[in-house]
């Protein structure tokens, strides 16, 4: 069976019959060898969309995997929200210095939830740069690539504005106040979704770390992020689209389907051969090798290793579990690519 490495990762999505899974990265995908390789890197390619396209593509054009992505943070929506953002160094991604709104579940002191209109968010900003990155991506290698678009979930994004730590709290003190703020931002949200889909995105990877059942516990995910979900990215049209979620996601699979999402990206915190036997071809899964161990701490025969182990487990296609530590080295990364493809 003769594919382009587009074709494959697309019918992977699709769950068809493969002589072999794709190998990809869905989540942040850039390392410091793939800035040295091709001369463009952080911070400068987190806010310029010909830089973003050339380094989103570097997995592909340096280390031989299946697929492009673009964006490699979770503070572009933040920054545009009003958040003060440190945009980081080459070895590290940018981090939100102060969240913008007051939300505190001891003193009741709430800030209302006044957000910029969707359509003038995705006009401006780092979001804008995103697009326009996913763009010239689908231009320059949507022939032979699946363009990935990246984007942060719905509670996560309110914990942003807020402070996660206040949200999560806020959940037991003030749950409605949580609840507003998540309505408030999931608009936005989904028209970023929509917007890289028309900018040429063929999967939308949406972030939802904040979810995790290490914050959220497992009854209450859908009702302030599985709803959600389904409302923005579940309702994309014209893209796959895959969720992701951080920690062991066995207790939310079945509400992460239900979101309505193409596929699920899972950590290796999950058993590899129970979450396929769980999902049952429900939707196509993602992942789940170790990005700390073997990826930034291991040898290449401990990733190649992992890696045979998760396309022996039946996922559909083999990715790191989450966003690659830009130290982690090309050989540990070319490791994986040439023990799926060969």
């Amino acid at each position: 069976m003769s594919m382009t490495p587009r074709e494959r990762i697309l019918a992977a999505m699709r769950m068809e019959k493969l002589d072999r899974p794709p190998v990809a990265v869905f989540t942040q995908s850039a390392t410091a060898g793939q800035m040295d390789a091709l001369g463009v890197s952080w911070p400068a390619a987190h806010s310029d969309a010909k830089m973003m396209a050339k380094l989103g593509a570097g997995q592909a054009t340096v280390l031989g995997f299946e697929a492009v992505r673009s964006a490699f943070c979770l503070t572009a929506e933040a920054e545009r929200l009003g958040c003060k953002v440190d945009p980081g160094k080459k070895n590290s991604t940018p981090m939100l210095k102060e969240h913008p709104f007051k939300f505190d579940p001891m003193t009741s002191e709430y800030d209302e939830p006044h957000l910029m209109d969707p359509e003038e968010f995705i006009k401006g900003g780092r979001p804008a740069v995103v697009i326009e990155a996913t763009r010239q991506m689908a231009k320059d290698y949507g022939k032979d690539y699946a363009v990935i678009a990246g984007n942060t979930g719905p509670f996560t994004l309110a914990g942003h504005m807020v402070s996660t730590e206040n949200l999560v709290f806020g959940i037991i003190m003030e749950p409605d106040q949580v609840l507003k703020w998540v309505d408030a931002v999931n608009p936005v949200i989904k028209a970023y979704c929509q917007a890289l889909s028309d900018a040429g995105a063929d999967i939308i990877q949406m972030s939802e770390p904040s979810s995790s059942t290490d914050l959220l516990s497992p009854d209450m995910f859908w009702d302030y992020s599985g709803k959600y979900v389904h409302d923005s990215l579940g309702k994309t049209k014209d893209a796959y689209t895959v969720l992701h979620i951080c920690g062991d996601t066995m207790p939310i699979l079945d509400s992460m389907i239900q979101t309505g999402v193409t596929g699920l990206s899972i950590e290796e915190k999950v058993d590899s051969a129970a979450a396929v036997k769980h999902v049952n071809k429900r939707a196509a899964l993602i992942g789940n090798i170790g990005v700390v161990k073997p990826l930034l701490q291991g040898t290449p025969a401990e990733c190649a290793s992992e890696a045979k182990r998760v396309a022996a487990a039946g996922f559909n296609i083999v990715s790191p579990g989450c966003g690659l530590s830009a130290m982690i080295s090309d050989e540990n990364l070319k490791a994986v690519v040439k023990a799926i493809k060969g």
